[in-house]
């Protein structure tokens, strides 16, 4: 097995109420989005702080087959890839140790996936274990050093989805209030 690096999870000697990737994964590893502008100034922050972003356009996934032809390409899966979403979970865990997918010199993996609403709307179902799969090998990440998270852009400000990893999918900080989503 190749060496990884390990990249602490966060440091417990620093003030941590200004790192947006801390407070990001503190109620999960999935994070909603509803105003641009908001997933934009946090991608921003992500980028300055060395995080490999990986974003992929939801809206124009009607299908679930749509989600796997895009997921392949955007993290280098490799031709085997099975379409299917067993074998999206046997490749996030690839992803989660680097195998491909990951840039093992970035300070964490962010998917940031914009437009979900749109490919919920279509694949309920799909979309939910989407979630939950990542929210898992975001999990699992953590324990080779791998900061990997999610976040979900969706242009509905009600959308809700059952817990991901035994973890409620939450709206990102700045927008948790419903009265932040609104107008």
């Amino acid at each position: 097995m190749s060496t990884l690096i390990n990249v602490p999870s966060f440091d417990l000697d620093t003030d941590l109420s200004e790192d947006r990737a801390f407070r990001l994964v503190t109620n999960g590893h999935v994070s909603l989005y509803w105003r641009h502008e908001v997933l934009d100034d946090t991608t921003t922050w992500l980028a300055d702080h060395a995080y490999q972003l990986v974003r992929l356009d939801a809206a124009v996934w009607s299908t679930e087959a749509d989600f796997h032809r895009h997921i392949r390409v955007a993290l280098h899966f490799p031709d085997y890839y099975g379409d299917n979403l067993d074998a999206f979970n046997d490749c996030m865990r690839d992803v989660a140790t680097y195998t491909y997918g990951a840039d093992r010199n970035a300070t964490g993996t962010v998917l940031v996936f914009t437009g979900y609403d749109a490919f919920t709307r279509h694949e309920t179902h799909a979309a939910q274990v989407i979630l939950d799969i990542i929210a898992d090998q975001s999990r699992q990440a953590m324990l080779f050093g791998h900061r990997l998270m999610c976040l979900v852009q969706s242009n509905d400000p009600d959308i809700h989805f059952e817990p991901v990893g035994a973890t409620p999918v939450d709206w990102n900080p700045a927008e948790q209030l419903a009265d932040a989503r609104r107008g």
